[in-house]
């Protein structure tokens, strides 16, 4: 006789399937973190992979079961994680999430709407145009008719920004800060656009009057990237400057604030985004400052009448009669067909945090890197690069070379006590912390500070 199929996680019987299932993963999170203990795994690339191996195989002839295999990995996982929710985990723009958006993700995943028609995501596909619409009003709040569209982060909307310029403008010559994100050098080799001229910033920011001299030596269409929220040291460039340039220009303008967007929420920091409506487009990341899990993107755009070049037709997907008849059509929301309805766990934590709840996180955090540069600045063993202007602190052992900085991260790394980064500033190395923890304490900060000093002086 065969055996019945393992259960579904929607429908009715769904939640009844998964409650046992996610009683396993709860515990075996917990105990991978209990026995990891700190930031990440100690022994480096080696250990992980040799643990990794003790597992066994990979696809067994006969199954293990769902709640070995859950627990047994699961918890393998969680031991062998760098996790951004541990406060000496602080390397990259990598958020740990709230409870509240993963437990609004599982239901995504339960529910497994795809985003590319609305006959599979009648109600996600509602929820996407409200939020999108509201977030896009965020950004844009002078526009009469602004727009966002959901992405996998900034790498995918930088990318879509140039494709819509290069739709409204033709050939477009894409003009960057020398502090760019690496996406817009990889954005113009897939669209086919010439290689972007790179403006030098000496301070870490565009110079206007270096753009000024940039322009006036292009010819033909031009889109100006700036960023509000560099990746190395979380800078701003100066947005009613640079946009000035432009309109005297006649060029484009497109913001990657995918580090720096959420403090619009702010009512303390948003000043740092006086500016930002005056771009076209806009990229924003909310699965950095807005503290979702992965992908959570999103492209604003000023007039929603560009996304139209967009728009595609598959007949299977949004045929014409379909949608003369009013069935919504979402292909254009997207270069993806199948997508995650990623606008569930945004939407959540939206509803339940509103704009003083999502401030008061992103000013907690912005609070603790003026803590840590704090602590740098009265450890006379270390040098503070400057202070921060977002949530990125550099710093170094005062009088060291780059080969020890390096190793003193490469250090920490290995012994699974601090997860920091890395930036090159001022032609030198400097150790990076980006702090995205609002739960972090001083008393965090002033640990990291001693494990820094304790690897300098081996």
């Amino acid at each position: 006789m065969r055996a019945a199929p393992p259960p579904l996680a929607g429908g009715t019987p769904g939640a009844d399937a998964l409650r046992p299932l996610l009683d396993t993963v709860l515990d075996a999170l917990r105990t991978g973190a209990e026995e990891r203990g700190g930031p990440l795994p100690p022994g480096g690339p080696q250990a992980v992979a040799v643990r990794a191996a003790a597992l066994g195989a990979v696809l067994p002839e006969t199954g293990t079961g769902p709640h070995e295999a859950l627990s047994t990995l699961v918890h393998a996982l969680a031991a062998g994680a760098a996790d951004p929710a541990h406060p000496l985990c602080a390397a990259h723009l990598h958020t740990p999430p709230l409870a509240l958006a993963a437990a609004a993700d599982l239901a995504a995943s339960a529910l497994n709407p795809s985003m590319d028609s609305w006959d599979q995501a009648p109600a996600a596909s509602a929820l996407e145009a409200l939020v999108t619409a509201a977030l896009a009003a965020e950004v844009h709040p002078d526009a009469t008719d602004p727009d966002a569209l959901v992405t996998t982060g900034g790498t995918e909307s930088n990318q879509l920004a140039l494709l819509l310029a290069r739709e409204r403008l033709g050939p477009v010559r894409t003009v960057v800060g020398a502090n760019a994100h690496h996406s817009f050098r990889r954005a113009a080799w897939l669209l086919g656009l010439p290689e972007p001229v790179v403006v030098p910033t000496p301070r870490g920011t565009i110079d206007p009057a270096a753009l000024h001299e940039a322009l006036t030596a292009l010819t033909g269409p031009v889109l100006v990237a700036a960023t509000a929220g560099t990746t190395d040291e979380g800078l701003i460039d100066p947005l009613p400057e640079l946009a000035d340039a432009c309109a005297a220009r006649g060029a484009g303008l497109h913001v990657d604030a995918a580090y720096g967007g959420p403090l619009l929420f702010s009512r303390t920091h948003r000043h740092l985004l006086d500016g930002l409506h005056r771009a076209r487009t806009v990229t924003v990341d909310l699965h950095k400052l807005g503290w979702q899990p992965a992908a959570a993107g999103l492209l604003a755009v000023r007039d929603a009448t560009d996304l139209t070049a967009l728009g595609h037709t598959a007949d299977y997907l949004n045929a014409d009669d379909d949608t003369d008849a009013g069935l919504p059509d979402l292909l254009g929301r997207s270069l993806r067909t199948t997508r995650r309805p990623d606008v569930l766990k945004t939407a959540v934590t939206l509803r339940a945090l509103g704009r003083t709840g999502l401030g008061a996180l992103v000013d907690a955090c912005l609070d603790r890197a003026q803590d840590l540069a704090d602590l740098v600045e009265k450890t006379p063993t270390l040098e503070l690069r400057a202070r921060p202007t977002l949530t990125t602190v550099l710093f170094r052992p005062s009088g060291a070379d780059d080969e020890t900085v390096a190793t003193i991260r490469r250090t920490l790394l290995a012994e699974g006590r601090a997860v920091l980064g890395r930036a090159q500033a001022d032609g030198r190395l400097w150790l990076k912390a980006t702090l995205l923890n609002p739960h972090a304490t001083p008393g965090d900060l002033a640990q990291l500070i001693t494990l820094v000093e304790g690897s300098a002086h081996r």
